[in-house]
């Protein structure tokens, strides 16, 4: 009898070995079956995002081509080729103490600026920064532009009662406006539209520049609105000012745009127009760029529906600060969808715009050897705790992905930009080339680039630099030259002010 108990003890324990063994082999199947779909939705991405020099060049083409589109007529392209009017980029020879007034957002900057004459002399700077409060942005126009006349006043009379030499001539300054304004002249355009929380419903259709004026003069302050530029023409005056050789300007930061100097008589859809220097900014808008070269993935075209802005700032959307965090939430989201690689699924995982572009940028760049950063940032941000580090380095290669693509898609759009003014070296003695001695010589042509997004993530930055190498060729490339400025906003408007303070604000006018 005991025999027989022992033996059907033994038969027991193997078949519960057996149905043990069973279940473990069955999870380890599928967890293997899901780590292949986990890894085939980062193939398909990588695949989905490639950017090939030849496509680059492709998209380069398309750029030039849309400028040419746009400079034709009103519409005729995605790209909007705004004229800005400013046609006296700085030169360095500038002198004297400008003023400068920066509203893009919640805050508004004053800047005071010195400057001695030679190219990068700028003596100092004095800056005042302040809030808006918020019911004013939501009042009236004659509330919001009094409140800052007021605190440009302050900040003049205070600077001045410090300074060594007194005011002689009526001080001029440099209105950074961050806003959509359809520009009329260097000195004025009218409000488009408000964004960034602002609602002063009196303003839409109206001068800005003639708002703010009619303040300034109403507080008795002897001051002139000289420029009203956006920061991209901020950018490229300060570019220009440390260097002559600077022709178009980029911002990569949580928005995307660019600009550069045109010729005046390439803008067709403006015949007519005079500036005193022959050639006259642009800014191109180009967020709004398209072109079916652009490669384009599943996660881009979920990102656009569910935006506020479907079919619009198709460009931004795949390069821009804004965006790039989210584009990888939404590829980790897929991988969990896919697979129970990662259990229990995050609900945080579902929320739009939770991995800011900062946190994916530091994801990337972490160079532990566990990825300890990452792990950190997945479990703070999508509260997933004890990521495995095979996943960690899934999710490293995504910002990679996602951010590679960016880049390079950032350097073909710089390089369609040099190509349409003939500075890419495509095209003999009219693209970018000047003739020396018995040979011609390729002219050196700056970039200037400022935000966060190419300034402060290292990825980035060597990727679009590589890529602009790539696309230009080893015999182009070093003499295309891109420069970080710092302040095109403030400084740049500045600058504006003063190339602009002699300048006759008839010139720059469309002649009727």
């Amino acid at each position: 009898m005991g025999k027989v108990v022992v033996a059907a003890l033994a038969a027991g324990c193997t078949v519960a070995a057996c149905v043990v063994a069973s279940v473990m082999v069955r999870r380890s199947v599928r967890r293997r079956r899901g780590w292949r779909r986990v890894v085939r939705v980062l193939e398909e991405l990588e695949e989905g995002c490639a950017t090939p020099v030849g496509r680059l060049r492709q998209v380069v083409d398309a750029m030039a081509v849309e400028m040419h589109a746009g400079l034709a007529s009103e519409g005729g392209s995605k790209l909007k080729m705004l004229l800005t009017y400013v046609h006296n980029l700085p030169t360095g020879n500038e002198k004297g103490t400008y003023y400068a007034l920066d509203l893009g957002g919640t805050n508004f900057r004053v800047l005071r600026v010195q400057l001695g004459g030679q190219r990068s002399a700028i003596i100092r700077h004095d800056l005042d920064r302040q809030p808006i409060p918020q019911n004013l942005m939501t009042s009236t126009s004659e509330e919001l532009f009094d409140f800052i006349a007021t605190s440009l006043k302050d900040f003049v009379e205070r600077e001045e009662s410090f300074s060594l030499t007194s005011q002689q001539e009526r001080r001029e300054l440099g209105f950074t406006f961050s806003y959509p304004v359809k520009q009329t002249s260097t000195s004025s355009g009218n409000l488009i539209k408000w964004t960034k929380g602002f609602s002063v419903e009196d303003m839409v259709g109206r001068d800005v520049s003639e708002c703010l004026q009619q303040a300034i003069s109403q507080k008795g302050l002897d001051m002139r609105v000289a420029v009203l530029i956006n920061d991209t023409v901020g950018t490229l005056a300060l570019g220009h000012y440390h260097d002559e050789d600077t022709v178009t300007a980029v911002i990569f930061g949580t928005g995307t745009n660019a600009c550069y100097l045109e010729r005046a008589d390439a803008i067709i859809k403006c015949q007519g127009l005079i500036t005193t220097s022959g050639s006259t900014v642009v800014n191109l808008e180009w967020g709004n760029f398209w072109s079916s070269h652009l490669p384009r993935t599943s996660y881009d075209i979920d990102l656009d529906a569910d935006s506020p802005n479907p079919n619009d700032q198709g460009f931004e959307k795949m390069i821009s600060g804004m965006y790039l965090g989210e584009i990888v939430r939404r590829v980790i989201l897929q991988m969990m969808q896919e697979s129970d690689v990662l259990r229990p699924f995050s609900s945080k995982l579902d929320v739009p715009f939770i991995l800011r572009t900062q946190l994916m940028a530091a994801m990337h760049e972490d160079d532990s050897p566990n990825l300890s950063e990452v792990a950190r940032i997945l479990n703070d941000t999508f509260e997933i705790p004890d990521v495995p580090l095979n996943f960690r380095k899934l999710v490293v290669k995504i910002c990679d992905v996602v951010t590679c693509r960016a880049a390079r898609l950032a350097a073909a759009g710089i390089v369609g930009i040099l190509k349409k003014i003939g500075r890419d070296g495509s095209g003999g003695i009219a693209s970018g080339k000047t003739k020396g001695g018995s040979q011609n010589k390729m002219r050196r042509t700056v970039v200037a680039v400022e935000g966060g997004l190419y300034t402060n993530y290292r990825m980035f930055r060597e990727y679009l630099n590589e890529a602009m190498g790539q696309i230009l060729g080893e015999d182009v490339a070093p003499y295309v030259v891109i420069r970080v400025t710092e302040d095109g906003s403030g400084i740049g408007a500045a600058l504006l002010a003063a190339s602009h303070s002699a300048s006759s604000s008839a010139l720059d006018r469309v002649s009727t």
